[in-house]
C-alpha cells in the first residue's frame, strides 16, 4: 500500500529534479522507477504517480520559465524589441511545440527558455507543459509497473531497485551525449552560416 508520504516523496523528487538544468533525468524514468521501487501495480494509484510526477516536473520547468521571464525584462530595449519580434512567429506554434517537447524524455529545456524569454503566457505554457508530462508519465508509470511485475519473477526487490537506477543513469546519460552531439552540430551549422 503506498502512503501519502510515499506520494509526496515522488512529487519533491521530481521537482528537485526538475529544477536540474539540461541534466535533470526523464519524468518517464522517474514515474517508472517511482512504481517500480514503490511496487505499485492497482492502475488508480499508476495515475496519481504519473499526475505527480508531470505536476512536479511542470512546477519545476515554470520555475525556469519565470526566470527566463522575469530576465528578459532586463535586457536591453533592443534585444527586447528582436524578442518581441521572435515571439510574433513563434508563438502561434509555441503550445504545440512544448506539448510535443513534453511528451518525449529528451531535455525540454532548450524550448522552455526561449519561451520565458520571449514572454509566452505562462498559462498556456504550463498547460501545454503539464499535459505533455501526463501522457509521458502514465506511460512511464504503468511500463514501471509492467518491468515490476515482469523482474520480480528473475530479481528480489532490492536487485530489482539497483537494476532500475543503474538503467536510468545509463539512459539518462546516453540522452544527454545525444543532445550535446545535436546541439554541437546546430552550433557548427550556425558558424558556418
Amino acid at each position: 500500500m503506498v502512503s501519502i508520504t510515499d506520494l509526496l516523496i515522488v512529487l519533491f523528487t521530481t521537482f528537485g529534479f526538475g529544477l536540474i538544468p539540461f541534466t535533470g533525468p526523464s519524468t518517464l524514468f522517474i514515474a517508472s522507477n517511482s512504481a517500480l521501487i514503490l511496487g505499485v501495480h492497482d492502475p488508480p494509484t499508476l495515475i496519481a504517480i504519473a499526475f505527480l510526477v508531470a505536476l512536479g516536473s511542470a512546477l519545476a520547468k515554470s520555475v525556469h520559465y519565470m526566470v527566463t521571464f522575469f530576465v528578459s525584462k532586463s535586457l536591453s530595449e533592443k534585444r527586447q524589441q528582436r524578442l518581441n519580434e521572435h515571439a510574433k512567429k513563434i508563438n502561434r506554434w509555441a503550445g504545440l511545440l512544448l506539448f510535443v517537447v513534453a511528451t518525449t524524455p529528451i531535455p525540454d529545456d532548450p524550448v522552455v527558455i526561449p519561451l520565458g524569454l520571449t514572454k509566452y503566457s505562462p498559462y498556456k505554457f504550463f498547460t501545454a507543459f503539464f499535459a505533455g508530462k501526463l501522457i509521458i508519465t502514465v506511460i512511464g508509470a504503468f511500463l514501471g509497473s509492467w518491468t515490476g511485475k515482469q523482474l520480480s519473477e528473475w530479481f528480489t526487490p532490492e536487485a530489482t531497485i539497483v537494476t532500475s537506477i543503474i538503467l536510468t543513469v545509463v539512459a539518462t546519460l546516453a540522452l544527454l551525449k545525444l543532445d550535446l552531439n545535436e546541439l554541437a552540430e546546430k552550433i557548427m551549422r550556425r558558424i558556418k552560416h
